[in-house]
């Protein structure tokens, strides 16, 4: 069903840099709660809303499908810390958890420390970010967001009585940490772009007096943020840009003392810090670009200080360890896969855990409790469900502790994973993780699914989803192209995909799906493409250079008027993007992103099947760039295909809150993708 799309009015905006004019006729979308701009969304959603009625029974049919194979009481796996296991659960139909712990013993009664379904009603958003419980046992201290700009605020809960305590602080990240006083709170503020920049001490004994900052980072491509240590002996401040490092560290048994700088800055060295014993682990990419492991102690601990635990390798990135008492795990990456390896730091002796399949992804999972000998990791597979498993240190014994149930059954040898290298046009082998239905002929004529992200180093490991599934089981085969601008293949694997070299990432995914094609994984006229936030911008640009090669594309919050966007300093997170695409401030940059910011480079020519989704409260991509991608899509494009774009009004980037909401989105999409697929026009 077709209907009239809406016409969004143009009002030529003249943007010049650089000597070079720029026309942007959409710009008045960047009116927030304009009469005008609202006037438009809501005819967007309408016509999608209409443009998507023919198939409105498969949508509900896949809702309900997907959310029949949750199981509607789920529970987290307890885990043990200062006398306590915690532990979340749900209950049959609520859509948000609860959290909970018992004392010493699983058997003993059960305490409700936050039902977040209780903060919810009324609220059409609720995304908690952290609890915890001061070391007295009188507070439960949370943060919420109830509007979806990830601006947080922190409530305080007398732990007996369950009565909240007037102080509410307003606008932080969510992040906070509890001094070993239980009355000594660091949390961090945000700023107008919605960086986090400040540092606060709050002290639960002096209210009156309200909040002390104690730092603050006035360069704007840095972010700020408090941890504590896993031995509960320290305070961290970190201080981050996409490329440099700075912690401070402080005692978190005197709380009121000053922070001391571990090393100071130094542009391009990153480095992040574990305490353990008696001594600090560093690890950095000082002279290492997939990074090392170093050790330091208190009050030595500038980098010439430092001793080498774990050498640079080539090949081998260092993404993450974990501390213990007797043993330091790492967790690493080779040939795009996580491996776990193990020393034993009485002897220097290790070992690596073996996973048991060929293609995963895994990663550590809750391990609070420093003087353990266990191991508690999460692993999963393109069609493994998520199982989490302890292994003893010490023996190498597992312990399989859950295995996410899948209602309705789900047996994962009824499915097929592959790794397949696709060639990029400069001769680089591409990793791809493909899974499949068995039985699913690969002649040529099924339906697939490329997804692909390729920014900030983030990988997209082959996880499970059940509600894959419903793709699966009608015969799609769906694949994850690592591409350059992740971190998959280490280090310089992201380098290559960046600032000018932005442009293997595009070609890569290309690549990808060419391959798919010619390998009949895919039928050539039967492809579809899936990214969100950088991934979507990644869309954008794969259906400028070769709209060709898919039928449908879905974009989530896509990032797509990049050099607009990126000479805007007041929108969050731009200035702090600069070491990531580049600031167009600098003329070679500007005419870079310029060649492939996708609302810059939109064509008189076919387009695919275009389903575009985005949140109104989005603090990560604000919802007037794809609100002005659609609007130019619609103005130039020379093919009668769909062009849906879907403007959820009450949530932002990560979408709906709750645990089944967010799958009325998902079978949005889907429905997009099978339906599309069926039509053969």
């Amino acid at each position: 069903m077709k209907t009239n799309p809406p016409k969004a009015d143009k009002i030529p905006h003249t943007i010049v840099k650089h000597g070079h004019s720029r026309v942007d006729d959409y710009f008045w979308m960047n009116q927030r709660d304009a009469e005008p701009v609202l006037k438009y969304l809501n005819e967007e959603n309408e016509y999608a809303k209409v443009n998507m009625s023919s198939y409105q029974g498969l949508q509900e049919e896949l809702y309900k499908e997907i959310i029949g194979r949750i199981d509607q009481k789920d529970e987290s796996v307890p885990y043990y810390y200062n006398e306590y296991f915690y532990y979340s659960r749900y209950e049959e139909g609520k859509e948000y958890p609860i959290y909970c712990r018992k004392n010493k013993s699983l058997d003993n009664a059960e305490e409700i420390i936050l039902n977040v379904n209780e903060l919810a009603v009324g609220k059409a958003f609720c995304s908690v970010a952290n609890v915890e419980i001061t070391n007295d046992q009188k507070y439960v201290v949370y943060s919420v967001d109830y509007v979806s700009r990830r601006q947080y605020e922190i409530y305080f809960k007398n732990r007996v009585t369950g009565e909240l305590d007037k102080t509410v602080i307003s606008n932080t990240s969510g992040e906070f940490v509890i001094a070993n006083d239980s009355k000594t709170i660091f949390y961090t503020k945000k700023d107008a772009a919605l960086r986090p920049f400040q540092v606060y001490r709050f002290s639960m004994d002096s209210r009156e007096s309200h909040s002390k900052l104690i730092f603050q980072e006035d360069d704007e491509m840095f972010v700020v943020g408090v941890n504590k240590s896993k031995t509960d002996d320290y305070i961290f401040i970190s201080t981050n840009s996409t490329l440099t490092s700075e912690i401070q560290y402080l005692s978190a048994n005197e709380p009121n003392s000053e922070f001391t700088v571990f090393h100071p800055r130094e542009k391009g060295m990153e480095y992040s810090v574990h305490h353990a014993g008696n001594k600090f682990y560093v690890i950095t990419n000082w002279n290492a670009v997939n990074y090392k492991i170093m050790s330091a102690v208190e009050g030595k601990t500038k980098k010439e200080e430092w001793e080498e635990v774990v050498a640079h390798r080539d090949e081998v990135l260092i993404q993450d360890i974990e501390v213990f008492e007797k043993y330091l795990v790492i967790d690493e990456r080779l040939n795009g896969l996580t491996q776990f390896r193990v020393i034993d730091l009485n002897n220097a002796k290790s070992y690596h855990v073996d996973f048991g399949e060929p293609l995963y992804a895994a990663g550590f999972y809750n391990n609070h409790d420093y003087r353990s000998v266990v191991l508690r990791y999460s692993f999963s597979s393109l069609k493994t469900p998520s199982t989490v498993i302890d292994i003893n240190l010490e023996t190498q014994n597992k312990e399989i502790k859950k295995v996410q149930k899948v209602i309705g059954g789900h047996d994962p040898n009824a499915y097929v994973t592959e790794r397949v290298w696709a060639t990029a046009p400069d001769g680089k082998k591409v990793p791809m993780s493909i899974v499949y239905a068995k039985g699913t002929p690969l002649n040529g004529q099924q339906p697939a699914l490329l997804y692909g992200y390729g920014s900030y180093g983030i990988i997209v490991d082959p996880q499970f989803s059940s509600a894959r599934l419903s793709l699966l089981d009608r015969g799609f085969v769906f694949a994850i192209a690592h591409i350059r601008g992740g971190q998959d293949l280490g280090r310089q694997w992201y380098e290559d995909g960046k600032f000018l070299n932005k442009m293997n990432t595009f070609s890569d995914f290309i690549a990808c799906a060419e391959y798919l094609i010619s390998n009949k994984y895919a039928a050539k006229n039967n492809l579809f493409a899936m990214g969100g936030s950088a991934g979507g911008m990644l869309m954008g640009g794969i259906a400028n250079q070769r709209p060709d090669l898919f039928k449908g594309i879905v974009a989530q919050v896509p990032f797509v008027d990049v050099v607009t966007t990126m000479l805007d300093e007041s929108i969050p997170l731009t200035v702090g993007e600069y070491e990531e695409w580049g600031n167009p401030n600098d003329e070679k940059f500007y005419h870079y992103m310029l060649s492939y910011s996708p609302c810059d480079n939109v064509l008189a020519q076919d387009y695919p099947n275009m389903l575009v989704v985005t949140g109104y409260h989005d603090s990560q991509v604000q919802y007037w760039e794809p609100a002005k991608w659609v609007a130019k899509l619609r103005e130039l494009k020379t093919d009668q295909n769909m062009l849906l774009f879907k403007c959820n009004m009450d949530t932002g980037h990560g979408g709906a809150s709750g645990r089944y909401q967010r799958f009325q989105e998902v079978a949005t999409e889907y429905s997009f993708l099978i339906s599309t697929a069926k039509n053969k026009s």
